[in-house]
C-alpha cells in the first residue's frame, strides 16, 4: 500500500480479514484502495450468467475451471482483497488455498455488474486497476446496465489496469484472447437484464 493509501485506509488488511472471516455467508466483503466494500448477494440473473459462462468455458477449455467465490489478494503488494464473480484458472489450481489466494495462475477474472450504487466505481474502475496491477491476463466485465461485454487484456503491472480494452454489445460475438482463446456468442445475455 502506498504512503498516501495508508493515510486514507479505513483499516489494515489484517483487520479487514478478521471482519471478513466473521461475516455471514450471505455477505461478501472486499477491500480495495484501503476501503471496505460490500457486494450485494447474487440475484438469479447474475447466477444464470455465471452458469452460462461456466458451461461455455468448460465446453471449449475442459482443462480449466471457473471458480465462483474465490477471494484474491490483489493490488500492489497484495494489499487488496477482491471476490470476483468468477476466476478462470487451470483445473484444481486453487485446491488447498485459503480464503484469499494469490492471483498467480488466474487466467481471467469475471465480474457481472449488480445494481448497486457503487458498481461504476468498483467494477468499471477499481477492479480493472487492481486486476491489471496483479498481472491477471484478462478481465471480463459483463455489464448489465449498458448491455455490453468488455474484455480487458494486456495487464499493466506498473500503473494498473489494462492496455487493451474491447467492448461489444450483447448479441455480438466476443473473442477472449490468449491465454483463453475462445469466442462467446452473447445473444443470450439479453435475457438477463432488467
Amino acid at each position: 500500500m502506498t504512503v498516501e493509501a495508508e493515510r486514507t485506509a479505513q483499516m489494515s488488511v489484517e483487520e479487514f480479514e478478521t471482519i471478513a472471516s466473521a461475516a455471514p455467508e450471505t455477505v461478501t466483503l472486499e477491500f480495495l484502495n484501503g476501503r471496505l466494500g460490500v457486494k450485494r448477494a447474487a440475484d438469479g440473473d447474475r447466477s444464470t450468467i455465471l452458469t452460462w459462462l461456466t458451461r461455455r468455458c468448460m465446453q471449449a477449455r475442459p482443462d480449466l475451471d471457473l471458480y465462483q467465490g474465490t477471494g484474491l489478494r490483489v493490488e500492489a503488494y497484495g494489499e487488496g482483497r477482491a471476490k470476483p464473480g468468477a476466476v478462470l484458472a487451470p483445473e484444481a489450481h486453487f485446491a488447498g488455498h485459503g480464503e484469499w489466494a494469490d492471483p498467480d495462475g488466474a487466467l481471467m477474472v469475471v465480474e457481472v455488474t449488480s445494481y448497486d450504487s457503487d458498481t461504476d466505481r468498483r467494477d468499471r474502475h477499481e477492479k480493472p486497476a487492481a486486476y491489471g496491477q496483479s498481472g491477471i491476463p484478462l478481465y471480463l466485465l459483463i455489464d448489465r446496465d449498458s448491455c455490453t461485454v468488455t474484455v480487458h487484456s494486456s495487464p499493466d503491472r506498473q500503473v494498473g489496469g489494462y492496455r487493451d480494452i474491447r467492448t461489444a454489445k450483447f448479441g455480438e460475438n466476443v473473442a477472449l484472447p490468449d491465454p483463453i482463446g475462445i469466442e462467446l456468442d452473447t445473444e443470450i445475455l439479453k435475457n438477463y437484464v432488467r
